[in-house]
């Protein structure tokens, strides 16, 4: 009856519920993403910061040393070695 109760008022929770009473995790995703239209897979991906346009940004060299270029820059030395 609970989960009768938590299906129709909060089916999110519900389906967290069920990954953590065992079922597949990659099964259920793939059911919601195959439920969903290519636009909602866009838009999760997007809100949740996934899609390529935020992924592209971390690996593209944007012209700025990183930490440890610019420490050395200043005689610092970043290492974990003593």
């Amino acid at each position: 009856m609970a989960d009768t109760i938590l299906f129709e008022s909060n089916p999110r929770d519900y389906a967290l519920e069920l990954v953590e009473q065992g079922y597949s995790a990659e099964e259920i995703l793939t059911m919601a993403l195959k439920f969903m239209s290519s636009d909602d897979v866009k838009e999760m991906l997007d809100v949740n910061e996934l899609s390529p346009r935020f992924l592209e940004d971390e690996y593209e060299d944007d012209g700025q040393p990183s930490w440890e270029q610019e420490g050395e820059d200043f005689g610092e030395v970043y290492s974990d070695e003593y």
